[in-house]
């Protein structure tokens, strides 16, 4: 399975310990499915760790070495205009770009497409169902 996450499930991941984004992210680290990203979305979660949640830059340096070892950092051919929010189409091209199975976010404009061009877009406990011996752990 192909999964892109937006940046809000790396935020998760990073900042709450605990949480569901960082159980998912430990599943992409295990290589239960494949993970990708791209440049542009390492380059926002960045800007979110230290904007909103003044992480020092040697955290941050640190969770993009996580995220860029467990995923697959690809170059975007495509360029998306169909969200009002430019970030949220930096995932569509992610997908897109991946041939993804799946999009997994907390981001209502994102989850109110519920699918962009045959790629489902959903939400974080939903992708967490999908590996059921790991949700207890």
């Amino acid at each position: 399975m192909r999964a892109v996450f937006d940046t809000n499930i790396y935020i998760s991941a990073f900042v709450v310990l605990g949480s569901q984004g960082e159980r998912a992210f430990l599943l992409a680290r295990q290589r239960r499915f494949e993970l990708y990203t791209t440049v542009a979305i390492l380059t926002e979660t960045a800007n979110k760790l230290r904007e909103k949640f003044n992480q020092s830059e040697e955290d941050i340096r640190e969770a993009l070495k996580l995220v860029s070892r467990a995923a697959k950092v690809l170059k975007t051919s495509i360029k998306l205009n169909v969200l009002e929010d430019d970030p949220d189409n930096r995932i569509l091209e992610c997908a897109l770009e991946a041939q993804a199975n799946l999009v997994v976010t907390g981001d209502r404009h994102l989850l109110k497409l519920r699918s962009f061009r045959g790629i489902p877009i959903i939400r974080l406990a939903d992708f967490l169902r999908m590996f059921p011996a790991e949700i207890n752990r």
